[in-house]
């Protein structure tokens, strides 16, 4: 019984809450309607001044459309238009999202070369493993260094 009128003390409240907001005003209630700032308009001066972040068409869609464009070159506009869509998507997929191998690869060979050769010899398989091993790496080598830079002081 006291669970009941707790249920259903909550669900009355709930619906005066509801039928509050009914104007869809969104104000709790307690405080008067919120005003609402009128949009400003937006031109191309004024957007130039937000300082946008210049594109270059050189990654992403345009990476993607140069691919393609150089696809239909090699292998001719006739037999490029018969692709079907799931091998074209897939050609597409395998050269814009390599697989994680390849992030690793590209990962360790931006490494510099005194980690380069343990952490590719660590052979890591994924790129979270990669990374913890090169900072793991890095670590070592700071503390070796400030080591023989501290005997060299004495």
């Amino acid at each position: 019984a006291l669970i009941d009128r707790g249920v259903a003390a909550a669900l009355a409240k709930h619906d005066v809450d509801k039928s509050r907001n009914g104007n869809k005003s969104n104000d709790s209630g307690k405080v008067g309607r919120r005003k609402m700032t009128t949009p400003r308009e937006c031109s191309y001066t004024n957007f130039l001044k937000c300082q946008p972040m210049s594109f270059q068409g050189t990654e992403g869609v345009g990476s993607a459309l140069t691919w393609l464009n150089s696809h239909m070159r090699v292998v001719g506009q006739d037999v490029a238009y018969a692709m079907p869509w799931v091998a074209l998507k897939r050609m597409i997929t395998d050269r814009m999202f390599p697989e994680e191998s390849a992030k690793v690869e590209r990962y360790i060979g931006g490494l510099p070369d005194m980690i380069h050769g343990s952490v590719k010899a660590s052979n890591p398989q994924s790129m979270q493993k990669a990374i913890e091993f090169a900072t793991e790496m890095m670590d070592n080598k700071m503390l070796t260094h400030a080591e023989h830079q501290a005997e060299h002081k004495r």
